[in-house]
């Protein structure tokens, strides 16, 4: 779990991906390596979800990838099967979590209540999801819950984009942000992965910009 904290805390930023159909996950991984981001969260909102997870975890090993709105513990199993390194849920659900404490499979739930930080940190967890992130109250929430519980750090998702990412990124109790502005479904769609790789490239500049 430290290892892919530090991967993804290195990158800033993390991708939220929907894909439809396996065929756009080669072409997709392609334009995020390209554009300097090699992270994806690939949401298991669709039946191309774990193919998509194959072929990416296969064709680009240097890509970190993981499966997002996992809801079921056998959707968990499919995931890490297909070669998901990690796993996000929407909320925090006793049971997955559990599951991948027990199996050693990284995970960040979802939080956004002071129980939900404590169920986490109660089972060791150091970073969890914060989502929907700007319905919840943003950094303001997340740095009420940290005078709490000083050694937690969130993965804030839910209305980040360029316009608040530096105010997300400039906090220090934020291990980084997950998006979709540059991974949108209609470019996706579109077959634009040029304008993806450049939207990432952006992304990628913003962000060592405001971590340094």
């Amino acid at each position: 779990m430290k290892d892919i904290s530090a991967s993804v805390a290195s990158y800033g930023v993390v991708p939220v991906v929907v894909l439809n159909d396996p065929a756009e996950a080669r072409p997709l991984a392609k334009a995020l390596m390209n554009g300097g981001l090699p992270v994806a969260e690939v949401t298991f909102r669709t039946d191309a979800a774990e193919e998509s997870i194959r072929i990416i975890s296969e064709e680009f090993p240097a890509m970190l990838v993981g499966a997002g709105t996992v809801l079921t513990t056998e959707q968990v199993d499919r995931a890490v099967a297909a070669g998901a390194k990690f796993i996000v849920c929407p909320g925090f659900d006793p049971e997955i979590v559990d599951y991948c404490i027990g199996k050693d499979i990284p995970i960040f739930p979802g939080c956004t209540t002071a129980s939900e930080v404590a169920w986490g940190v109660k089972r060791g967890l150091k970073n969890l999801k914060f989502f929907p992130a700007e319905q919840c109250g943003g950094v303001a929430t997340i740095k009420a819950l940290c005078a709490a519980y000083v050694g937690v750090k969130f993965m804030p998702t839910g209305g980040i984009g360029p316009k608040n990412l530096e105010t997300y990124l400039s906090c220090d109790k934020i291990l980084c942000c997950g998006g979709s502005w540059m991974v949108k479904g209609d470019l996706i769609r579109a077959g634009k992965f040029d304008e993806i790789e450049r939207l990432t490239k952006e992304a990628v500049e913003m962000a060592k910009s405001i971590r340094g």
